[in-house]
């Protein structure tokens, strides 16, 4: 990995000799590495991080990559600002709280995006069978609000303050929630992921579910936190519900510190472009994309030099 002290070896005022050489390592030697803060299994964080890693690893000059199983985005940026992961995945809602130092963030994170990779689809999941139809329809019932450390509960702890229901909550990892939804041990739980998500899938397959609308609640969160909400629509058939169903998105970001050497951070940039159909999960085509106008489109987290400089070359 890269620490914090080769970083400040290394420094970001880079020769264009370095720069085509940054992955080999010194003399010649094994491909530098990084680490990426992924997510949970079963979900597209990780699934991501896992295509991404093997793009890099084949690109030319190569990098290391160890991808590293998390509870989230939270979990991922103090990975990152502690120099325990060089790149993490994380909503562009939390990015900005930790930018700002506000809640769940005790002091600001200073944090520098390589580029917006995907829209995360927040999914509020019931059994089909079940009495609950809308988000008040909760009202004390038992639910899992997405993993500690993660982003899905960190908007769920948002979405309860601003519609005022409050429910019996569990923080379960998703594979722990998908488990006791299927038994009917919880009544809902919430994941914030791509559509479809391989362990929500798995788990229409056993117990059918289907997603809450949250068209309405949309209003009242970005009356709280601002346009880094927005609507979106889960395509007909998404998890065996019939019609679309409006929900909300969020932004995902692959972000890194300001200590990053531009030349590695170049080097993702560019994999994201060149390798953008070979970075979204086989089961997410057609819902999920990359292209350069959206990779640069990181809202109040700055892309890092090095990103900037190699998607401006990149566009020519």
């Amino acid at each position: 990995m890269i620490t914090r002290r080769a970083t400040l070896r290394l420094g970001l005022g880079l020769t264009a000799a370095a720069v085509t050489g940054c992955a080999t390592g010194e003399y010649g030697g094994p491909p530098r590495g990084v680490r990426i803060a992924a997510g949970e299994p079963g979900g597209f964080y990780i699934e991501f991080a896992r295509l991404l890693a093997r793009q890099l690893t084949a690109a030319e000059p190569a990098l290391g990559v160890e991808v590293v199983a998390t509870g989230g985005s939270v979990a991922n940026l103090d990975l990152v600002e502690t120099g325990r992961a060089d790149l993490g995945l994380t909503l562009a809602d939390v990015a900005t709280s930790a930018n700002a130092g506000s809640a769940p963030f005790h002091r600001a994170v200073p944090l520098r995006a390589i580029g917006r990779v995907y829209e995360n689809y927040a999914q509020l999941v019931v059994p089909v069978d079940g009495p609950v139809r809308t988000v008040r329809d909760l009202a004390d019932a038992h639910v899992s609000l997405g993993a500690n450390g993660s982003g899905a509960a960190v908007f769920g702890d948002r979405l309860l303050a601003a519609t005022g229901v409050a429910v019996r909550a569990d923080h379960h990892p998703l594979t722990v929630a998908t488990a006791e939804l299927a038994t009917g041990a919880i009544d809902a739980l919430l994941w914030s992921g791509g559509v479809p998500t391989p362990a929500l899938r798995d788990l229409d397959a056993i117990r059918p579910v289907r997603l809450l609308d949250l068209a309405a609640e949309l209003p009242l969160l970005q009356a709280a936190h601002g346009p880094v909400y927005e609507e979106v629509t889960v395509p007909d058939g998404g998890y065996g519900h019939p019609g679309a169903i409006a929900t909300i998105g969020v932004p995902n970001l692959l972000v890194t510190t300001p200590d990053l050497p531009a030349d590695i951070a170049a080097a993702v940039a560019t994999v994201l472009v060149r390798g953008a159909p070979h970075l979204v999960p086989g089961q997410a085509l057609g819902t999920q994309y990359l292209d350069q106008r959206s990779l640069v489109v990181t809202g109040d987290v700055p892309l890092h030099p090095g990103a900037a400089t190699a998607y401006q070359d990149l566009r020519g």
